[in-house]
């Protein structure tokens, strides 16, 4: 044997014996020994939008804002604040905007009735449109060509 294929081999094998020391994962650890109180910080943050991510609550969310956010909670909680008190201190901190559902007022109104108001302005933008075209004499459309149907390919010769 050479030098080289005894060097690939013992490679290998030490490759074999190192790779599932990395392999080895643990479980994680729970944030809290009390699973009625984590079911009401995710209860809470479920309620809150992630600052970073904005598409997710902080229950869902893996930034470290969330991480810190979800633990002010749990601290919040302990002390013995009920979940309103939190959700108008992280209103009173970061506005409107943390909460997932929004309350509707005069500065959220845009927010909740926006994209209703853009798609029936869509649809009446359409239907002008549509009315317009159909008023059209034909000559001032382009005529349809008839493409030519295609050719089969020849099968080979045999």
């Amino acid at each position: 044997m050479s030098d080289a294929a005894t060097f690939l081999r013992r490679a290998l094998l030490a490759l074999c014996l190192v790779l599932p020391l990395f392999a080895a994962a643990k479980e994680a650890a729970p944030a809290s020994d009390d699973p009625v109180l984590e079911a009401r910080v995710m209860r809470v943050a479920s309620e809150l939008r992630c600052l970073v991510c904005q598409n997710q609550t902080i229950a869902d969310s893996h930034a470290d804002l969330a991480q810190d956010l979800r633990n002010q909670v749990r601290d919040m909680l302990r002390q013995g604040k009920s979940e309103a008190e939190i959700l108008a201190y992280m209103t009173q901190r970061y506005g409107d905007f943390v909460l997932y559902r929004p309350p509707v007022k005069p500065t959220t109104t845009l927010l909740w009735f926006g994209p209703a108001l853009l798609l029936i302005g869509g649809v009446i933008v359409l239907m002008l449109v549509l009315r317009r075209r159909s008023r059209l004499p034909d000559d001032r459309f382009e005529a349809d060509v008839a493409e030519p149907p295609e050719e089969a390919p020849e099968a080979p010769a045999r």
